[in-house]
């Protein structure tokens, strides 16, 4: 950060505190219309920016609603594509009806993990798409994604997620840090989910911390393991597989730290790490810049996100390139299930 940025950008952050805190309170004493949609809502989000592990937990939500046989729809903003005030129907849960550049890279890869399982609608006014898709797919549970926010559209059950590597953004409201509203604000959420457990040394104080601002809410720990290794290219794509001792590691994510460190749990040599700012549009340049460095340092191959990876198909690689598999797991989640299935029967 700049000597400038450092002097300014505080003084920005108070206004942007003031401006949420402004906004929650209108919207709580009912100065803002809030739209209850026909069926439920589950909302999955969190108070920081970025780089929370908040889109495991939303696969992880969709799979347990479709297993207990509703039909769901994603509805998300789709940060990052190139008409961000568009709708886009990214899946109708069969069959993939966008690409990344027009649906975000976050909803087409949600949409291409869940064929079979849940649709996918980026679009910045999800109260309408909500009712597009109670109309045209038979919606009968909605998964509001990167939601907490979104005051708007009534939820059901508010699912907060908590990265316990950085759980509050460096303690500073956006653009200083990460808040995107006062720690407060985990007031109004239902159920806590602390993710990347498995990275954490403090986890009994942030939990009691968790605890105090959220009244007792119920709070959960989750861990994100690794399912494995995805070709990316050259060769064929999809293809699970062993990946080389020697790599070097390229992301555009939120958290590239816990990136990183997720691979160093795997006991490879990652002699280089290359962070580009979060949802980045990549370009040949890039790679071929990425691979050229990873040659001269020694690396057999390189290694980046499944978010990353939905953005890299076009492109051409002189080291195979693989993307990390993740999934998480929540221990003691019987109380989450019995919360998520209770939001779901409602109505």
């Amino acid at each position: 950060m700049s000597p400038i940025s450092s002097l300014f950008l505080p003084s920005f952050s108070v206004v942007f505190a003031a401006i949420t805190r402004a906004r929650s309170a209108a919207y709580k004493r009912g100065l803002f219309q809030v739209t209850q949609l026909d069926v439920p809502v589950i909302s999955v989000g969190n108070i920081t920016t970025g780089g929370t592990g908040k889109t495991p937990l939303v696969e992880w939500v969709c799979r347990v609603l479709a297993n207990e046989g509703y039909k769901v729809c994603i509805l998300t903003r789709g940060y990052g594509r190139t008409d961000s005030k568009s709708r886009v129907v990214v899946s109708n849960g069969s069959e993939i009806l966008a690409d990344a550049a027009t649906s975000g890279d976050e909803p087409f890869m949600l949409a291409e993990r869940l064929i079979g399982v849940a649709a996918v609608i980026s679009d910045p006014n999800r109260v309408a798409a909500g009712e597009w898709a109670i109309e045209n797919f038979g919606t009968d549970v909605f998964v509001l994604d990167d939601g907490f926010q979104h005051l708007r559209l009534a939820r059901d059950l508010n699912i907060i997620t908590i990265d316990a590597t950085n759980p509050w953004g460096g303690g500073h409201h956006l653009p200083y840090g990460r808040l995107r509203e006062s720690r407060r604000g985990i007031k109004r959420a239902d159920c806590i989910v602390i993710t990347r457990a498995e990275q954490s040394q403090g986890l009994k104080r942030l939990r009691e911390e968790i605890q105090e601002l959220s009244d007792g809410k119920p709070t959960f720990l989750s861990d994100m393991r690794l399912k494995g290794f995805r070709r990316v290219s050259p060769g064929p794509q999809g293809r699970t597989e062993a990946v080389p001792q020697t790599i070097a590691a390229f992301c555009a994510v939120g958290n590239p730290e816990a990136f990183l460190n997720q691979l160093r749990q795997e006991n490879v040599n990652v002699v280089l790490s290359r962070a580009f700012p979060d949802h980045h549009r990549y370009t040949q340049v890039d790679i071929d810049s990425v691979v050229q460095e990873a040659k001269q340092l020694g690396a057999r191959g390189i290694v980046t996100t499944a978010k990353d990876a939905v953005k890299l198909r076009s492109f051409d690689f002189d080291l195979p390139c693989f993307a990390v598999e993740i999934e998480i797991s929540i221990a003691d989640n019987e109380q989450l299930l019995k919360q998520i299935r209770g939001a779901a029967s409602q109505q």
